[in-house]
């Protein structure tokens, strides 16, 4: 026998989600074959056969919350595969012992005389708030009985009525065209870490525009070449991923974060880029973006893509970012305020490419503008430090030599 076991989840994740099993109990598998889909907080993980044979149990249905090392199932290894049965029902829980009453302290409380009882008012009051004898402690009634006063006296001193639990809220009842879906967990962590940033963050946007004329007439010159000679397409992104790192290395704190009390300045950039994915957004991390060139970025950035669409993304690939890069312009976006993702203190907002009417040289031309955003933790970073930095950016996309040139 062998069990399955939920395997390390990776950094910060402590539990997952049984998302769906792929094989039944009594279904034969192969070594390595998918058995069952684990939902975390950050991505999908399957969990594979350590060895060939059937199915034996499942001990954890789909909807369960495991952690690390938990035992999903069993296999029967080496075992032939077998006509699925009915489930054995379940063996009945042992019975527990019936617990007894707990004997109450003695004190120098006094007491009913033996086979005395409370009166019969005493005896409703009490039932009605919930409470008994032993807490309302010696009566004032013949043999130290309570009486119905003595309950009215304890609820109204302080804090004496336990306080009623917090009911949860009913869900409300759906209309006519309204269905109801569980949110998966990635959609719960996007919810709770954006509203955690907003929560801890002292979150503000600042806003530049970009003409992006030079670096769309640079790319139309080179993009063949590119292609032919790195076998992948030259985009935007890796002119701003490139504009980001030098803005970053001249102010550091926009790739620093808060820790305790303390600020921890980074030397490296690992950018993130924010991706769609089937289940919600998630942000890959290009590790050392700095020491990158653009034809790396761009196929480290493509690769992820497509992991994202497959839901393949693995939970290293995912975590210790320090800057983050959002395109809402790839939906259409023209304007948006970017939303930190947590620890990170900034966070760079692409658009929309629009030709709009501008004022060049004292003439009005038509030229290619996106607005770009800059959200940052204002805890450590200054108003100043921001726009300079979104001014770098600027600069170093409308005049793209300046990346090829390192200036």
């Amino acid at each position: 026998m062998t069990d399955i076991v939920v395997p390390p989840l990776g950094e910060s994740v402590s539990s997952a989600t049984i998302a769906r099993w792929l094989k039944k109990a009594g279904e034969a598998v192969a070594l390595d074959e998918p058995l069952v889909e684990l939902e975390t907080d950050k991505v999908t993980v399957e969990v594979n056969a350590a060895v060939a044979g059937v199915i034996e149990s499942i001990a954890a249905q789909e909807g369960a919350e495991v952690g690390p090392g938990a035992v999903l199932g069993v296999i029967a290894a080496g075992a032939a595969a077998a006509t699925p049965s009915k489930p054995a029902p379940a063996p009945a829980a042992p019975a527990q012992p019936k617990a007894e009453a707990p004997t109450p302290a003695p004190g120098p409380v006094a007491r009913p005389a033996e086979g005395a009882s409370h009166g019969p008012a005493a005896n409703k009051a009490m039932a009605d708030a919930g409470i008994t004898a032993e807490q309302v402690g010696a009566g004032s009634g013949k043999d130290g009985r309570v009486t119905k006063g003595d309950v009215l006296a304890f609820l109204a001193k302080p804090a004496a009525a336990p306080a009623p639990a917090a009911a949860p809220k009913a869900p409300r009842a759906l209309e006519s065209g309204e269905e109801r879906v569980k949110m998966t967990r990635l959609r719960q962590t996007i919810a709770r870490r954006l509203k955690e940033a907003q929560n801890t963050a002292a979150m503000l946007t600042t806003f530049n525009e970009v003409d992006m004329g030079a670096a769309m007439a640079l790319r139309a010159e080179y993009k063949d070449v590119f292609e032919k000679k790195h076998g992948v397409k030259l985009g935007f992104m890796s002119f701003f991923v490139k504009a980001c790192v030098a803005a970053l290395k001249e102010f550091p704190a926009v790739n620093a974060e808060i820790d305790g009390d303390e600020i921890v300045y980074k030397h490296a950039v690992h950018m993130g880029i924010a991706v769609g994915g089937p289940s919600g957004l998630v942000v890959p991390v290009v590790r050392n973006a700095d020491q990158m060139g653009f034809a790396e970025i761009e196929k480290t950035i493509g690769a992820y893509g497509k992991k994202a669409r497959d839901g393949a993304l693995k939970l290293d690939e995912l975590t210790g970012g320090s800057f983050t890069i959002t395109n809402g312009g790839i939906y259409g976006s023209l304007m948006s305020t970017p939303i930190l993702n947590p620890p990170q203190s900034g966070i760079l907002g692409m658009h929309k490419i629009q030709e709009r009417p501008m004022a060049v040289g004292g003439k009005v031309e038509i030229r290619p503008m996106m607005y770009i955003a800059l959200s940052y933790d204002h805890r450590i970073v200054d108003g100043k430090e921001a726009v300079s930095f979104l001014v770098r950016v600027k600069e170093s996309i409308e005049d793209p030599r300046r990346l090829m040139l390192d200036l």
